[in-house]
């Protein structure tokens, strides 16, 4: 049983630096596209300031995915595994095809999965998915209405500045707006796999009572508190990832959306960082992708609507509605696997 947890942990784990290598794109696309930093470059700012989220967030989204959206009761190692697994098939399909899918909606919607698949649909507690259902829906509008404001601001702003200067000038400013929205990024994404951990070893305390070796730190009695093993572990875990970087999609993220200059990366980044930053201050677990590509196609509509790909924005669109269900279905899948294999 010992072995069987510590497994799973380092599953979690390796879904945590899939999560960072998927949504890479979300921190350094922009920042790639409008040529302001190198790809080797971009990733290393990226993955620096994803593991400096560490010192800087709580661990509010962490308790919510932890023990507000499943019962905790019927959480078990099979459960949480299949969950994984369920996240990571999922993102790994997605990453092939170049789609920015959500990691934090696929690891939801497996972890959701497994359980209805074990328990029934009573296995979800509804009053913690309410806030993570609406915004699904709100972080994109937030992010395009919010990239769309500032950029507006922004034009206002400069109106009589030459487009060179405003271009030099953004183009040091972006450094700082990508940074930004590289700590949003880990201080979001990381605490869902912390959230998942904290709920394995919670539903498997009764292993790792009375422990006197090194697995004594695997003993948690509550998920009211995150240890910092864990918090460690999965910020370094994103931030490695993120080193990695999924190309194919900051192809898409970057360029396929709309055409950038760094006037505009920078006003996405920002709107898309502050309204991440503020979801995970009220413990919100919500999409990167969603907000930041929202952000994307605002600040590209501010040109024109036109100048928004809305063929390449379409397909996104349809790898968001597909996340939950289909993560959720390889999650079932997997359960049932691991139940016959290990009941």
């Amino acid at each position: 049983m010992v072995t069987y947890v510590v497994a799973i942990v380092l599953v979690a784990f390796i879904f945590d630096f899939i999560n960072g290598f998927h949504d890479s794109a979300n921190s350094i696309a922009t920042v790639v596209g409008t040529r302001v930093l190198s790809p080797l470059s971009a990733v290393v700012w990226a993955a620096f300031f994803n593991f400096v989220a560490a010192f800087t967030v709580g661990t509010a989204v962490a308790k919510t995915v932890g023990k507000g959206m499943i019962d905790v009761n019927v959480v078990t190692p099979n459960v949480i595994l299949a969950g994984l697994l369920g996240a990571i098939i999922w993102n790994l399909i997605t990453w092939w095809y170049g789609l920015p899918s959500s990691s934090s909606h696929a690891l939801l919607g497996g972890y959701a999965g497994a359980a209805v698949a074990k328990a029934g649909f009573a296995a979800v507690i509804l009053s913690g998915w309410t806030k993570t259902i609406i915004f699904i829906f709100l972080s994109p509008v937030v992010g395009m209405g919010a990239g769309f404001l500032l950029m507006t601001l922004i034009y206002w702003l400069f109106r009589n500045t030459s487009p060179r200067r405003v271009d030099t000038l953004f183009r040091r400013l972006q450094l700082l707006s990508a940074a930004l929205f590289s700590l949003s990024h880990g201080a979001n994404d990381a605490q869902k796999t912390m959230g998942i951990i904290v709920g394995l070893l919670v539903s498997s305390q009764a292993a790792f009572a009375g422990a006197t070796d090194w697995t004594r730190h695997l003993y948690l009695p509550n998920g009211d508190t995150v240890p910092l093993w864990i918090e460690m572990g999965a910020y370094s875990a994103i931030a490695l990832g993120t080193l990695f970087g999924g190309w194919r999609i900051v192809h898409t993220m970057g360029s396929r959306i709309t055409k950038l200059r760094p006037v505009g990366g920078c006003a996405a980044e920002t709107a898309g960082a502050f309204a991440i930053l503020l979801a995970t201050k009220f413990g919100i677990p919500v999409s990167t992708t969603h907000t930041i590509t929202g952000a994307i196609v605002g600040v590209g509509a501010t040109t024109r609507l036109s100048a928004v790909r809305w063929g390449v924005a379409g397909r996104i669109v349809w790898a968001w509605i597909l996340t939950i269900p289909a993560a959720a279905s390889i999650g079932a899948l997997c359960i049932w696997l691991l139940q016959r294999a290990n009941p």
